[in-house]
């Protein structure tokens, strides 16, 4: 979330004020030491980074993969870079189109957009309008990207209460669809009413995506979600986040107070299998299953991105990672819980909280690259989900080198040899991973890489 949406901005942000001081106490105060003696573990070395381009020079985003290409959303639109030479990215295009948050998806020759903010219509160009105005459009954005120098609009379509995250789920050859996640209504809003206890299911045909439309509006808390937990950011208003694992029809939600497990076999209808709650949990945040869907690791965004909780007087079980193992198949299954993980680089007054993340594709084996903002990325080893722990980090921080930019990491994704960190303020930043117990991830490639819409690893493939 990082910076509240506008719509319920001054609730999270009072929420999570009254939570870190509930937490903190009076009195507490963070120690503003550098969290190591430096920037990288020995295990991680910096490659590159790739500066904001001017035209899209707002708060950096999600990222997506197609083929040499990485696409970086950002709150003015979206870059693309070519990075066929992962230690010489270069800039393709930029498209100004903005309307806020810019998570992404890609899938062939099509992009989708997320826009959370609203504008006067559909258009790039359309100026921002209040949440109030009825007219105002948000929702999704679809773009053509098979010149990847000259992206070109293609068509948009409207949700209700916009489209904070979107995944992209894939269908029969014929259509695909995207799952939008969004919250925070009010009855102020005409296009985001509560209770908003549902996500919006776009059906793309591939042959016409221009007639691209929401198909269904499921449910997904029929009786209300978690509103009545104490520390919550924002209650349960549909989710914030869903990973798909389209191979096994499972998807794992990640709704504000509930984390989710849904049977995916019907993409227009998904199923609500496992509900659960956690009282150290404060925003469920994002999800992902380990390649094997044994075990599915949740993220909390407490405080919502904007407050330092990487810190001793935070503790070690609130703003982390929480890891469930899988027992039983489908339908039956059910999450049990396994540990907490947090990184032990406590960061002072910097921003610093669990984020996105993917799996690192070493076959066989768990392990985790992940966001932290100003925390820099973590590589976890999770392999047995009762002692989780970091093995290596990229932590940019001007206490430790004076001469280097702070890092503030949206995201951080294992590509094909490499982990592409969008980061806020930086950039694109670009790291290779050195350590042994990593070497097998090179021998898996992808053609395309949706971290949302989990693919299966192998060796070579």
């Amino acid at each position: 979330m990082r910076t509240p949406p506008r719509r319920g901005a001054a609730l999270a942000t009072a929420a999570a004020a009254a939570l870190l001081a509930g937490l903190l106490g009076p009195a507490a105060a963070h120690a503003d030491t550098p969290p190591s003696d430096d920037i990288s573990s020995d295990n991680v070395d910096f490659v590159t980074n790739v500066p904001k381009p001017e035209a899209v020079s707002n708060v950096n985003s999600d990222l997506a993969f197609t083929g040499d290409y990485a696409i970086g959303g950002n709150y003015d639109g979206f870059v693309i870079y070519d990075i066929s030479e992962p230690e010489d990215p270069r800039i393709v295009s930029e498209v100004v189109c903005p309307g806020g948050q810019g998570d992404v998806a890609v899938s062939g020759n099509l992009l989708y957009f997320a826009v959370d903010y609203p504008r006067a219509n559909d258009e790039c160009g359309a100026p921002a309008v209040p949440t109030t105005d009825p007219d105002g459009f948000e929702g999704v954005r679809v773009f053509d990207i098979s010149d990847k120098a000259n992206p070109q609009y293609v068509s948009a379509v409207r949700t209700d209460c916009g489209s904070h995250t979107l995944t992209l789920v894939p269908g029969d050859g014929e259509r695909e669809y995207v799952y939008v996640s969004s919250y925070s209504p009010s009855v102020n809003f005409p296009n985001c009413q509560p209770p908003h206890d549902k996500i919006s299911i776009i059906e793309v045909p591939l042959d016409d995506p221009a007639s691209a439309a929401v198909a269904n509006e499921p449910v997904l808390f029929p009786d209300g979600g978690n509103h009545e937990q104490p520390g919550l950011l924002l209650p349960t208003q549909g989710c914030h986040d869903i990973t798909v694992f389209p191979s096994k029809d499972l998807a794992a939600g990640a709704c504000m107070g509930d984390g989710i497990l849904m049977d995916i076999s019907d993409p227009l209808e998904p199923v609500v299998t496992e509900v659960i709650q956690d009282e150290n949990f404060a925003f469920w945040h994002s999800a992902t299953f380990t390649n094997d869907a044994r075990t599915v690791l949740f993220t909390d965004e407490l405080g919502g991105g904007g407050a330092p909780t990487c810190t001793e007087e935070i503790g070690p079980e609130r703003g982390a990672n929480a890891i469930y193992t899988l027992d039983g198949e489908g339908a039956n299954a059910t999450l049990e819980f396994a540990s907490y993980f947090k990184i032990e680089r406590h960061q002072g007054d910097q921003i610093c909280v669990a984020h996105n993340g993917s799996l690192i594709p070493v076959p066989g084996q768990d392990f985790f690259v992940q966001s932290w903002y100003q925390g820099g990325v973590s590589v976890i080893d999770f392999n047995d989900p009762k002692n989780p722990r970091e093995i290596g980090y990229f932590d940019a921080d001007s206490r430790i080198d004076p001469d280097i930019q702070d890092n503030d990491t949206w995201s951080a994704y294992y590509y094909n040899g490499y982990v592409y960190s969008s980061d806020i303020e930086r950039g694109l930043d670009v790291l290779k991973l050195t350590d042994p117990r990593l070497r097998s991830a090179e021998r898996v490639t992808y053609d395309e890489f949706n971290p949302q819409t989990q693919p299966v690893y192998r060796p070579g493939r």
